[in-house]
């Protein structure tokens, strides 16, 4: 590109045509009463949104199956909590990593190799918990298994982003978000009854085997569906000539089509984002600003799940009642999935962050009420499922704040590090419940989720302050 060329163009115009414009026009003003009618109207939006929900069986079982395998094998919680720590860390740290593989060769090209390691490591530690190797051996085992893990969860939430980036799109891709949110807790009301049957009639590291065959048939369709994939976004830098600059005067006396008018090339897999000096790409999604404190609200607010899920699995054991674990576990998964399917049908105006800070404020009563509750379970049972309806909008909020904090590039990226900072969240509750159960017992382990919304509420309340002062 020549240094009138650059002159000519419009870096910001030009950046939202190649980048944000969709391919053959725009596609005018929606008039479709139900959003999700309209979502799933989009050519492939069924596939990739089916596929990459069973590709995700593993987020809700392996943690808990994890669990259950290693209390039930040497019956301590410490080591079951820790085992399934270590694998979630292990999660955490890869699938920024793969993330930035994804954004920068495209989903089609490193998948199938990536799910294949992945299937092949799940299924090798679940031969070795089963075959009873030494604790050291398995610990070791969960860490490769959790370094192998991606967040389907980003790649279909990419996905959406690119099907759904025209200037008319905003509101419908609140509703994918808060839909995918919801799609999560689905896979958590699923997932723990699933693992609690297995591990109480079946075998006690059966349920290790299952989310393996879930990852592997989901995760191919998703891979095979290459029309939907985003393509890939590199960044072009230009400089601005001089306003005096002859090439410059030259080109806007030119006689035809003035430069900022034509059209760019365009690839199925590949698009241009145009950045004018000074505005280079950061090497990561971390160095925007606000992404970092954001992700300390979800390592925080994520410690609460993983919390409640191992006291309650010890509060059932204690009362004799494990054959209604997976019934209990997905109260509160209910609960979730309905709030996030409300909440993306209305689409809320206003700040996210006050979004966040109210949803966040009744979470916390929620789970101070059921504390209250213990020793009841069918009240137990309602207050969770009640409860449950905060989760999913806060996941979704998250999202849609990172959505709009991160170059369109490395967007997987950036949603992956909300995943991953929900299983950092996840494996220090883990850890953290384990240690206070084998303490203090149950009663004090479900006191845990309450105290740790708290934090994320008043964090919340920060971001929300610093992000009016911009």
């Amino acid at each position: 590109m020549s240094t009138a060329q650059s002159a000519a163009i419009s870096t910001s115009q030009m950046s939202h045509e190649i980048a944000c414009k969709p391919q053959g026009g725009g596609k005018g003003p929606r008039r479709e009463s139900n959003p999700y009618k309209e979502l799933f109207s989009i050519p492939g939006a069924k596939a990739f949104c089916l596929s990459g929900a069973v590709a995700r069986l593993p987020m809700a079982m392996m943690g808990l199956g994890i669990t259950l395998a290693f209390n039930a094998l040497y019956g301590n919680w410490t080591i079951a909590g820790s085992m399934s720590a270590v694998y979630i860390l292990a999660v955490a740290v890869a699938a920024p990593i793969y993330a930035k593989l994804f954004d920068r060769f495209g989903q089609h090209r490193i998948g199938g190799a990536a799910l294949a390691v992945q299937v092949v490591a799940m299924l090798l530690f679940a031969v070795a918990t089963m075959a009873g190797l030494p604790v050291l051996v398995l610990f070791v085992c969960a860490i490769l298994t959790g370094l192998t893990q991606f967040s389907f969860g980003a790649l279909v939430r990419t996905r959406w982003a690119y099907a759904l980036r025209g200037p008319d799109d905003a509101d419908l891709l609140n509703t994918a978000y808060a839909m995918e949110a919801a799609i999560d807790e689905v896979m958590f009301i699923v997932g723990p009854i699933l693992a609690a049957f297995l591990a109480t009639s079946v075998h006690p590291v059966s349920q290790l085997f299952v989310p393996a065959v879930a990852c592997a048939l989901g995760g191919s369709v998703f891979f095979s569906l290459k029309s939907t994939q985003p393509p890939v976004v590199s960044v072009v830098e230009v400089r601005m000539a001089a306003a005096d600059d002859a090439d410059v005067a030259g080109a806007n006396s030119a006689e035809g089509t003035p430069v900022s008018q034509s059209r760019p090339a365009r690839s199925t897999s590949h698009l241009l984002e145009i950045r004018g000096a000074g505005h280079a790409k950061p090497k990561s999604v971390l160095l925007c600003r606000g992404v970092v404190p954001l992700l300390i609200i979800f390592v925080v607010y994520n410690l609460s799940f993983s919390a409640f899920d191992v006291s309650v699995t010890s509060m059932m054991q204690a009362i004799g009642r494990q054959s209604l674990l997976g019934v209990q576990l997905s109260m509160f998964a209910i609960g979730s999935c309905v709030g996030g399917l409300v909440f993306g049908a209305h689409a809320p105006k206003g700040s996210n962050w006050r979004h966040m800070v109210t949803f966040l404020a009744l979470l916390a009563l929620g789970y101070l009420l059921i504390w209250l509750s213990i020793g009841h379970l069918a009240l137990f049972a309602l207050l969770s499922m009640v409860s449950g309806l905060c989760v999913s909008p806060v996941y979704a909020i998250g999202n849609l704040i990172v959505q709009g904090m991160v170059p369109v590039g490395q967007l997987t990226e950036g949603l992956s590090w909300v995943s991953t900072a929900g299983q950092v969240g996840s494996s220090l509750g883990s850890t953290l419940a384990g240690v206070v159960l084998d303490a203090a017992g149950f009663r004090v382990g479900l006191a845990v989720p309450c105290l740790t919304t708290v934090c994320t509420l008043v964090l919340a309340l920060l971001g929300w302050a610093i992000s009016h002062q911009r």
